[in-house]
């Protein structure tokens, strides 16, 4: 198993309209080949902040099967205009 971890700086103001597309575009990820799991949190201390954890089988399966499909054309879409900047992105290997 792995973890993805996704850091998204939101447009200052934009926050509530990014969860709304969230809500939207979460399905796309979680049907994906080999994602076990994926939700998304909202910082605290900065409100425009929000973390993606999403566990999937493979990293072959995120950046090839999800990365390189239609639907993460789509989930890009409904979630890339609200972007203050790229997303910080890293894999993580299973729990020790």
């Amino acid at each position: 198993m792995i973890l993805e971890r996704a850091i998204f700086a939101i447009k200052p103001g934009q926050a509530e309209e990014f969860e709304k597309a969230f809500a939207k575009a979460a399905p796309l990820i979680r049907a994906a080949k080999g994602c076990r799991k994926a939700e998304m949190h909202r910082g605290i201390e900065n409100p425009d902040s929000f973390i993606l954890l999403a566990v999937w089988d493979t990293v072959d399966d995120h950046m090839k099967g999800f990365r390189e499909s239609p639907a993460f054309a789509e989930w890009r879409g409904l979630l890339g205009p609200y972007f203050a900047g790229p997303p910080a992105m890293e894999h993580y290997q299973a729990p020790l």
